[in-house]
């Protein structure tokens, strides 16, 4: 790669003197003819990367990796299934929390309808069976008063005579409760805080289904997998530091290049670019600049040469190639910006 740029720059150089010494010797007998601007090359370092840079895919939450269903090379779209992890206990949170829900319903119905003609019925008839028994009851403890009047039955007997007497009382008084609440119409409040059961159940299921969703890992975007991290029985963090796969857009390719600062003045969004690579020979693989950083930074791609100076200052510059010339993610290569002189 070092050796491409420092060839560029000498047959540059070495057409400059041409030009220079032919003005000199030729200006005496053949009038200068000034030729059109000639284009010019900017090179630079690159790396091959695609649409919208490597998204690395991970869980939103700890566990452990039930399946991953997809594998390298493989063509997903955005929402499908890559991964599940273990999540039968938040399964088991969902059906109860949807059962919670149907009986709040079943509840909120019933108050809705008010008691059904059986109901009434039966509550009537209850009534009538409580009042017969506190008939019995109150005979009872007036018999046993005249007794203990005459000293023919003791104060215990009297007293629990009495007793039966006062609970088939207050039976009565609960069965007319009954009676008259299952004739009367809902109150607007009973409604009201049915309907409010109803809500706060329905937020506890819709709770346990977003959990169970964070338990399915999804793709979030169209693209081919280019390397999957994790396999079915791994466990995984929901903090970001355990991909299981990463993704990448590889129908439209980037190359992400490296311009020194002394040539970030001639750069400009629209230029035509080539880059090439050792593995492809001359082939160029044509594009043109998309995008110009705002910030110099530290050197992103680097050769294998032990005396490479790292500490450059570089003006990160995005080349979309052209569709249809596939080149491996990742892979280094030379990259040329024609401008003008």
């Amino acid at each position: 790669m070092k050796k491409t740029l420092a060839m560029v720059t000498i047959l540059a150089a070495a057409g400059t003197l041409a030009m220079t010494l032919v003005g000199r010797h030729g200006a005496k007998s053949t009038p200068v003819v000034m030729a059109a601007a000639q284009p010019d090359f900017l090179a630079a370092a690159g790396r091959v990367e695609p649409l919208g840079e490597e998204v690395k895919v991970g869980a939103e939450m700890d566990g452990k990796l039930a399946r991953v269903l997809v594998d390298e090379g493989d063509m997903v779209r955005r929402g499908q299934v890559l991964a599940v992890l273990s999540n039968a206990d938040y399964q088991a949170r969902v059906e109860l929390a949807r059962a919670g829900v149907r009986e709040r319903e079943a509840q909120l119905e019933r108050l809705r309808n008010g008691a059904r003609d059986e109901e009434k019925r039966e509550a009537e008839a209850l009534l009538r069976e409580a009042e017969a028994q506190m008939a019995v009851t109150r005979a009872e403890r007036d018999r046993r008063q005249g007794l203990l009047e005459r000293g023919a039955v003791s104060k215990s007997e009297f007293d629990l005579s009495k007793r039966d007497f006062e609970t088939a009382r207050a039976r009565v008084d609960a069965q007319r409760e009954r009676v008259n609440l299952v004739r009367t119409e809902t109150r607007v409040e009973d409604l009201n805080r049915a309907e409010a059961e109803v809500a706060r159940s329905l937020a506890s299921l819709q709770e346990a289904q977003a959990l169970l969703e964070k338990t399915v890992v999804r793709a979030p975007l169209n693209g081919r997998v280019l390397r999957r991290y994790r396999k079915t029985g791994e466990s995984v963090s929901g903090k970001g530091d355990t991909p299981i796969v990463s993704l990448g857009d590889l129908a439209t390719l980037r190359v992400r290049v490296d311009v020194d600062e002394a040539d970030v003045a001639r750069l400009r969004v629209g230029q035509k670019a080539w880059v090439t690579a050792g593995a492809y020979g001359d082939h160029r693989f044509t594009g043109r600049v998309v995008r110009i950083g705002q910030a110099l930074g530290r050197k992103n791609v680097r050769t294998d040469e032990p005396s490479e100076r790292v500490d450059t200052k570089i003006l990160e510059t995005l080349v979309e190639l052209d569709a249809g010339q596939p080149l491996p993610v990742g892979l280094r290569v030379d990259a040329f910006l024609e401008v003008a002189r």
